[in-house]
């Protein structure tokens, strides 16, 4: 009898990965949740003041990202400054951004306010020139700053002297994606080497947003006489996916595929945006607004090409904690910038991140949960203002 190979009694059982969903699927998910988050806004605004439909958003959030926590049993982040540091960036990247977005679609059509979500990256890069000293401008992000912002006076329509538009409200949407770029800078240069998860810094911060509007709200607004449905269901949706599950699917693209391929849903956000706004809501759409939007996203992409990379003279010790440290930095960007974000936001996954070379020049970030966001933020640094 010939030599075989051995029988499969005799061979050690195969492990089989958990299947789940290809992550071209999730991203796709993951721009769709994103995307439709401005409409769920405006959706809400009907029904709700738009503190209650902040405050709504958040707490389903906060929900969905604190099951998932006591599953996976994550501690709580420790000590003080970290708190408080986490309590301003739960201010800068979600309670502020998303009131303003709220806000801001009570009088501007939601089409508008996701292209001006768009332009966090463009905010970013200027500030990161001011405040990040190993930030160093090139010639071609310059330009794109000035091609975004060139596509910002388009979509405003600024040779028509800003006719027929809302500027109190556009002025709020611009800045709530300004309000994103900030917290980022905020968290890098402060939340940086706390030791904590990504996702146990992510959900804090989205928990301590809360508690800032439940303050808040009350204050300034009333119960409403009766709760109409679709707004209500409106505002479960956008928190529940747009600021709780879409940050958890971020965080696995981000682990599967890296930050850059996951920052490119950046650039779906404002299309699905005007896509939605215009099917479903009658939203009017002029030829200069997606005219604009597109010079917007080109400027966007502009500001996040890279210089020459050159390593920092670093022993691997220290190369390793300034990696874990940037990774828990953009963590809690990515709780904000929904994204309407968002997001992110940038975005950071919830789990140990695949460490890229420690370089001189990282990108600046680029958009959100969202929206959210949630303002998402990986490792290279890359930031996602979400809804």
């Amino acid at each position: 009898m010939s030599s075989a190979a051995p029988s499969r009694a005799l061979l050690p059982a195969a492990h089989h990965p958990r299947r789940t969903l290809d992550w071209r699927v999730r991203f796709g998910i993951l721009a769709l949740i994103w995307g439709f988050s401005f409409l769920l806004i405006k959706v809400g605004t009907e029904g709700f003041a738009p503190f209650q439909v902040t405050f709504g958003r958040l707490l389903f959030g906060t929900a969905v990202l604190a099951t998932v926590m006591a599953i996976k049993r994550e501690r709580l982040p420790r000590g003080a400054r970290t708190w408080l540091h986490l309590t301003v960036a739960a201010f800068l990247l979600n309670a502020l951004p998303f009131s303003l977005f709220a806000y801001s679609e009570l009088t501007i059509p939601s089409t508008l306010a996701g292209i001006c979500n768009a332009t966090t990256p463009l905010w970013g890069m200027a500030l990161s020139l001011v405040a990040l000293s190993e930030d160093r401008p090139t010639r071609v992000r310059a330009a794109g700053l000035g091609i975004g912002f060139i596509g910002v006076l388009t979509v405003l329509g600024a040779w028509q002297g800003f006719s027929g538009l809302d500027v109190s409200g556009t002025a709020m949407a611009l800045l709530a994606s300004f309000s994103y770029a900030v917290g980022w800078i905020y968290v890098r240069r402060t939340l940086a080497g706390t030791g904590a998860s990504h996702l146990s810094l992510a959900g804090s911060q989205v928990g301590l947003a809360t508690l800032q509007l439940a303050v808040v709200t009350p204050l300034f607004t009333t119960l409403p006489a009766s709760v109409e449905i679709v707004p209500l269901l409106a505002v479960i949706a956008l928190g529940a996916l747009g600021t709780g599950y879409a940050m958890l699917l971020q965080y696995g693209v981000v682990a599967e595929v890296g930050p850059t391929t996951a920052s490119m849903v950046t650039y779906f956000i404002p299309v699905i945006a005007t896509t939605a706004g215009v099917a479903l809501l009658d939203e009017q759409l002029t030829w200069n607004t997606p005219i604009g939007a597109v010079i917007v996203l080109a400027g966007a992409a502009l500001t996040q090409t890279r210089g020459p990379r050159r390593r920092s003279a670093t022993s691997p010790a220290s190369t390793g904690t300034a990696v874990a440290g940037t990774a828990a930095a953009g963590t809690a960007a990515a709780a904000g910038s929904s994204g309407p974000h968002g997001p992110a936001n940038g975005p950071a996954p919830a789990g140990p991140v695949p460490a890229e070379p420690v370089v001189t020049e990282p990108p600046v970030p680029t958009p959100a949960d969202h929206p959210s966001p949630s303002p998402v933020a990986c490792t290279s640094g890359t930031t996602t203002g979400r809804p």
